[in-house]
C-alpha cells in the first residue's frame, strides 16, 4: 500500500473531517500524527485508534508549531482540515470582523502550518488543505466566507509550481455534519439539513467519511497537484 509506514500529520485531527481522516490514513498503513489545541480531545483520539500519535499544538501558535516540527522530524504528507466559523450572512448586514475572525481562524493557521512544516516534509509528498464550496457559490450570505476560502484555493497554481515535485491540493466539500453547525440547537441543526438536502443533488448532506475520502485521493494521487476536488454533492449547480 502507498501509504504503509508513511509519516503523516493532520491539523485539526481531533474532530469532524479531521478526525474521519486520521481513522482511514492509520486504516491504509499510516504512521499518522493527530494535531489539536484540545488535549481532552486528543485523549479521546488516543482511546478509540490507540495506533494514532497526537500533539497538543495551537496552529496560531508560530512557536508552538516550530517546536513540534523540529522535534517530530522529516515526514511525508500533511493534511490541514482547520475551520473558521465566522463570515456567514448578508453582506448589508456583515461584522466585517467576522471575516477576519474567520481568516485568523482559517487562512492564516494553514499558512502558519504549512511554512512550520516545509523544512522537514518530502519532496515526494504533499500538503492537502480544506478550504470550502463556499469559495464558489453563487448562494445568497455566503460572500463572507467565499473570501476567505478562495484565498486558500488562490494560491494553490503558485505554490504548486514553487514548491515542486511536493504536490499540494484543496479539498472543497458542500454542507458537512460536523461540530461547524453546533452554533444551532439540534432541532434547527436538523431542519437546515433537511432544506439543504432537498435541494443537494446527491439527496443528502455529506459525512465527514465522504470528505476523508477525497483527502485520502489527494494524498495518495502522485500526479494530482494545484488542484481542488469539489466534494459538494452537486450544491454548486443549484
Amino acid at each position: 500500500m502507498k501509504l504503509t509506514n508513511k509519516r503523516i500529520v493532520v491539523a485539526g485531527g481531533s474532530s469532524g473531517i479531521g478526525l474521519a481522516t486520521v481513522s482511514m490514513l492509520a486504516e491504509a498503513g499510516a504512521e499518522v500524527t493527530a494535531l489539536s489545541r484540545g488535549a481532552d480531545k486528543l485523549q479521546a483520539v488516543t482511546a478509540k485508534f490507540p495506533q494514532v500519535n497526537t500533539a497538543a499544538v495551537d496552529a496560531g501558535d508560530r512557536i508552538q508549531l516550530d517546536a513540534f516540527f523540529k522535534r517530530y522530524g522529516a515526514f511525508d504528507h500533511l493534511v490541514v482540515t482547520l475551520s473558521g466559523g465566522k463570515g456567514g450572512g448578508l453582506f448589508k448586514d456583515l461584522n466585517l470582523d467576522d471575516i477576519r475572525t474567520g481568516l485568523e481562524g482559517k487562512l492564516f493557521p494553514q499558512l502558519n502550518i504549512m511554512q512550520a512544516a516545509l523544512p522537514y516534509l518530502s519532496k515526494q509528498g504533499s500538503i492537502t488543505l480544506v478550504s470550502s464550496i463556499s469559495s464558489r457559490s453563487r448562494a445568497v450570505g455566503v460572500s463572507g466566507l467565499a473570501a476567505i476560502n478562495a484565498s486558500i484555493e488562490a494560491m494553490l497554481p503558485s505554490l504548486a509550481r514553487e514548491l515542486k515535485p511536493l504536490r499540494i491540493n484543496a479539498v472543497a466539500p458542500g454542507v458537512v455534519d460536523t461540530a461547524w453547525w453546533d452554533f444551532l440547537d439540534e432541532d434547527s441543526k436538523q431542519k437546515t439539513f433537511g432544506a439543504y438536502a432537498a435541494q443537494i443533488p446527491a439527496g443528502r448532506v455529506a459525512q465527514p467519511v465522504d470528505i476523508a475520502e477525497a483527502i485520502l485521493f489527494a494524498v495518495t494521487n502522485d500526479y494530482m497537484t494545484g488542484s481542488v476536488l469539489e466534494i459538494d454533492g452537486g450544491l454548486r449547480l443549484t
